[in-house]
């Protein structure tokens, strides 16, 4: 079929990445989710394909493709039915690996960008902390200046990769009193003297690690800090566009596979004598949900656009995010519901799907936050600028 936004090539990329899934991926995944561990293999299996370098321009050693590879990516992860897997690979590659796209020098970008296109190193993003999700600005772990380093103090929570990771993208504040003007970004090496890790236990995304990080008199290197001093807030901020617009593809394409494993089942489940996709009440709540999922996944497709046109997508990526992420939370449950008693047993996809899903209008900012964003918006006129571009 055509599109107006994948060509021949995105298609036969699909269709290559499919294919790595189902043989080096999917075979894995129940030892994964009941672990908590993903194996290293596999990052370098995904580095050695050219996966985590899709954003990543040819000179360090990406492939520098198009935003549609990265939404073709993102949506062949959520239909092997393992949340926590997909949410380890897209953190490295669209929160870590951005920060180091877009702010690193090019010290930074050979000593860990390079490396993390290959699969050789894992990173992850640590913005929020134990007492403020959300509230950026309000952060309380201090990087203060000595010589030619800083001491980190601090903690950082709900990190994806934290545990087995080998980097953070650390958000911390050189100037206290500055409110967001004193935030600054730096590269902290996980395995530094003074680093901790704590595992949480989370309802989903079992296969991936979340952890509570804290950090006590870390040294780190000036070399480490990116950008200038104070510039974090903006870098964040520019960089929550993607991460949101990332959570809003993921949940229309994990609705659009549960979508097509419920109606699977309901061909093949009879009951007195027909199908169950032959009742008029489930096959309207059907088309009901599925006529949902298809509203969410055109207009995202048409923010990726904008954003690959170079567009500051913040209302827009917000949007995504927000509706995509309830969408897919009622196509889940309806979803559930379709199978019976076979939705609520292990055995069967809809009961992880369904867990793993319900962190969609959390993570990345609830939802509550979303709409106060697009509020003050598209009520008190506010206006979101590019950092680069003010």
């Amino acid at each position: 079929m055509q599109s107006m936004y994948f060509t021949e090539e995105h298609q036969l990329f699909r269709a290559s990445l499919k294919d790595f899934l189902t043989k080096e991926v999917s075979p894995n995944i129940e030892k994964w989710e009941e672990s908590g561990t993903i194996e290293r293999f596999i990052w370098e299996k995904f580095g050695e394909m050219g996966y985590f370098g899709l954003a990543t321009p040819e000179e360090y050693e990406g492939l520098g493709l198009d935003l549609f590879y990265t939404v073709i990516l993102l949506e062949e992860l959520q239909k092997i039915n393992s949340g926590g897997f997909a949410a380890a690979i897209w953190a490295h590659a669209y929160l870590a690996m951005t920060h180091l796209n877009k702010n690193g020098n090019s010290h930074q970008k050979t000593k860990y960008l390079v490396p993390s296109v290959h699969g050789e190193k894992i990173g992850c993003l640590g913005v929020s902390e134990p007492f403020g999700g959300s509230d950026v600005a309000g952060m309380r772990t201090t990087a203060t200046k000595k010589g030619d380093t800083y001491i980190i103090n601090g903690s950082k929570t709900f990190i994806t990769n934290g545990v087995y990771g080998d980097y953070i993208v650390l958000a911390a504040k050189t100037d206290p009193a500055a409110g967001n003007k004193g935030i600054s970004l730096f590269i902290v090496d996980l395995d530094s003297k003074g680093v901790s890790a704590n595992k949480l236990n989370k309802l989903g995304w079992r296969a991936s690690d979340t952890a509570e990080l804290a950090f006590d008199n870390v040294v780190v290197p000036e070399a480490n800090l990116m950008g200038e001093e104070g510039k974090g807030f903006g870098f964040i901020m520019e960089a929550f566009a993607l991460e949101r617009l990332v959570m809003g593809i993921n949940a229309h394409a994990r609705a659009e596979h549960a979508l097509e494993y419920a109606l699977q089942y309901m061909s093949e489940r009879e009951t007195f004598g027909k199908p169950i996709n032959q009742y008029q009440a489930l096959r309207h709540r059907f088309v009901d949900l599925h006529a949902d999922m298809e509203m969410c996944k055109q207009y995202n497709y048409a923010v990726v656009r904008k954003m690959e046109n170079g567009e500051y997508v913040v209302k827009e990526a917000t949007i995504s995010k927000l509706k995509s992420t309830k969408m897919a939370d009622d196509v889940a449950y309806d979803c559930l519901q379709f199978l019976g008693g076979y939705g609520y047993i292990e055995d069967y996809p809809m009961a992880r799907l369904l867990r793993d899903s319900r962190l969609g209008p959390i993570g990345g900012g609830t939802s509550e936050i979303l709409r106060e964003i697009i509020a003050k918006i598209v009520i008190d006129k506010k206006e979101y600028r590019s950092p680069s571009k003010k």
